[in-house]
């Protein structure tokens, strides 16, 4: 098991400190599960780990010191077919705690003693929560008018977070300016590849819980880091025979922040040039998506359908989610949004998943 650059081929051990490889391309991850069997599934555990069988896990046990109990997360009704999986309900309030769990046990068990991670605010507070369960150090940087309760969590678990005034993207470039300058740990949702080893749970959880996976998926894109771990679920189940058919995905951009959704009407391979204006759905306001090449190949590979999120209906599915009893985030609300988006341009669409990825408390200021 080691990375490897899709690019010029290049070869690192997974202990290697690189963020990606020297040609400037992103490490991609060389290991091939076994066929997903349910018996190789630890029923004795509840955690996401129960799933590790199927995991590029590099140390089967540093895990063991870093899980805070992260997944198993409910499948729920929201309506008339459409189903949401509560993916909020995890130690930090994300379904970034998927990630996060699987890049600190790496990082505690390669002996890494301090990260550095850029974020909009939930992938940073989940990887100083667990950085503080490993004994790591950390830093996250975050970019101004994130929310001052992420800021807050942040603090709390022992990280120091940086505020770097202008966009998202601008907030990146600076942490890793800090990367290249210090040779510090990139523990980055966007380019390690073991953080969408966690976030392919999502998948596994919920194929166990149904025993099927919904006909019709909705999950927000903004660096990827959801729609690339559970792709490769979902690869893995149906090449493993465990599902007849691959289901229609509907990837959610913010119609204020879409480089994907316009490179894919397009029917470009590279996102595309946007100047992203402010949008309630921060979680997904990346203008440069830096697996935006990946994003899209598998886009055309299995016919995936971008949507736009209508930005005046974030706060009004917001609304209409709580009065169900789910208090969200905007993003999460523009979840919600997309459904009656997807509704409107392909019909009564039925069958589907949604997922609900962060908590409401977070987000409101």
């Amino acid at each position: 098991m080691e990375f490897v650059c899709p690019k010029c081929g290049r070869r690192e051990p997974l202990t290697t400190r690189l963020a990606h490889c020297p040609c400037g391309e992103l490490w991609e991850l060389d290991f091939e599960p076994p066929k997903f069997d349910p018996a190789l599934i630890d029923r004795n555990e509840w955690s996401l780990f129960r799933y590790r069988a199927f995991m590029a896990l590099d140390d089967d046990e540093a895990w063991r010191g870093v899980s805070l109990g992260e997944g198993m997360t409910p499948v729920v009704r929201l309506g008339d077919g459409v189903l949401a999986k509560v993916d909020y309900m995890m130690p930090t309030l994300s379904f970034k705690d998927r990630g996060a769990a699987v890049l600190m046990a790496h990082c505690r068990s390669i002996g890494v003693e301090k990260v550095v991670q850029d974020s909009s605010g939930n992938a940073g507070n989940a990887v100083a929560a667990y950085a503080a369960k490993a004994g790591i150090a950390c830093e996250i940087f975050v970019p101004e008018g994130t929310s001052p309760k992420k800021i807050d969590m942040i603090r709390a678990h022992g990280a120091e977070c940086t505020v770097v005034p202008g966009s998202r993207d601008h907030c990146a470039d600076v942490c890793r300016a800090k990367v290249e300058e210090e040779g510090c740990y990139y523990a980055s949702h966007v380019y390690n590849p073991l953080f969408y080893e966690g976030t392919k749970t999502y998948v596994y959880e919920v194929f166990e819980q149904l025993g099927r996976i919904p006909d019709n998926l909705i999950i927000p894109v903004g660096n990827g880091t959801l729609f690339l771990g559970a792709v490769k679920a979902l690869e893995h189940l149906y090449d493993s025979g465990s599902i007849p058919r691959f289901p229609r995905i509907y990837a959610l951009q913010s119609e204020k922040c879409d480089p994907l959704y316009r490179a894919a009407i397009q029917g470009e391979d590279l996102p595309a040039a946007v100047s992203p204006s402010p949008t309630l759905a921060e979680g997904i306001a990346i203008g440069k998506p830096m697996r935006g090449r990946k994003i899209l190949a598998l886009a055309k590979k299995w016919d995936v359908r971008f949507v736009q999120a209508p930005e005046a209906g974030i706060l009004e599915a917001r609304a209409a989610l709580a009065r169900k009893g789910f208090y969200v985030e905007h993003t999460t609300a523009a979840n919600y949004a997309a459904l009656e988006a997807v509704r409107r341009e392909y019909g009564d669409v039925r069958d589907v998943l949604i997922t609900l990825c962060g908590a409401g408390l977070k987000s409101d200021h």
